[in-house]
């Protein structure tokens, strides 16, 4: 007879063969529209052009005012998918894992003072949350499932933007990462330091839907001084078509958790 502990350790081990393979996994349809692609295409080198410091940020501001403003008309047909998904609430972005002991410093790392999303030389700031996980080695892997953990969509969106391909040698802090941009919330969302990342560019994604895994890619994430987490931001797009960034400290407190074997 297996013991109860032995059949439980098998049980979650299991479970996290699914997540690694295909059994668990959904097909994502992108969305066929030329324009939003160039926008999209845009929006990317946009990003990469203010990380690489190439543009300058009166520059950036008036290129990202204008595509948002594209964003905003070309994805109206996707409004009334999102609205309905934002009944069933957010969902938080690491699977398994309870909001309250996953928030870093019960929400006290959000300081959005000195944010500038157009002068990446600006560094100061922090405006979100990290969502840590048990890796007390900080290898990337989850001490108790023994795998890497999945990153979820906390709400519904359009692909905008990812980075797979990032290298140690590379001085960008967010690692690998994936821009979402929700139509009905007007909303940017930022999730970076991924593993890997099993979205693409145009993609629209549910609430619960699989981003990637989590990582220890960026800059600093990948020091051994610093413990393994999600960096999750979110912005706001004003009426002026400017990111502001908002604390989501209780919403993501009361959002949904998606256990280890829910699909």
């Amino acid at each position: 007879m297996i013991p109860l502990n032995g059949a439980w350790h098998f049980i979650m081990f299991f479970i996290a063969m699914l997540q690694q393979g295909s059994l668990l996994r959904k097909e994502y349809v992108p969305i066929i529209d030329p324009l939003l692609e160039l926008n999209i295409q845009k929006f990317q080198t946009l990003y990469q052009n203010i990380g690489d410091s190439t543009i300058t940020p009166d520059s950036a501001e008036a290129a990202f005012k204008a595509l948002f403003l594209d964003f905003k008309e070309l994805t109206r047909p996707q409004v009334a998918e999102c609205e309905e998904d934002l009944k069933k609430g957010y969902v938080f972005p690491v699977r398994g894992y309870s909001p309250r002991l996953s928030i870093g410093g019960r929400g006290r790392g959000y300081r959005p003072k000195d944010f500038n999303f157009f002068d990446s030389r600006i560094r100061k700031s922090h405006p979100a949350h990290d969502l840590f996980i048990r890796d007390r080695d900080n290898d990337g892997i989850d001490d108790v499932m023994c795998i890497h953990v999945d990153i979820l969509a906390y709400t519904s969106g359009l692909v905008l933007g990812i980075r797979e391909d990032w290298t140690s040698a590379s001085q960008w802090r967010g690692g690998n990462y994936v821009w979402i941009y929700n139509p009905c919330l007007n909303a940017l969302i930022y999730y970076a330091h991924f593993h890997t990342v099993d979205v693409k560019p145009g993609q629209w994604v549910k609430a619960g839907d699989i981003l990637g895994k989590m990582g220890r890619t960026g800059f600093n994430a990948q020091q051994p001084r610093s413990t393994t987490h999600l960096h999750f931001m979110y912005l706001n797009i004003t009426k002026e078509g400017l990111p502001e960034p908002v604390n989501t400290y209780t919403q993501l407190l009361n959002s949904r958790v998606i256990d280890w074997w829910e699909d």
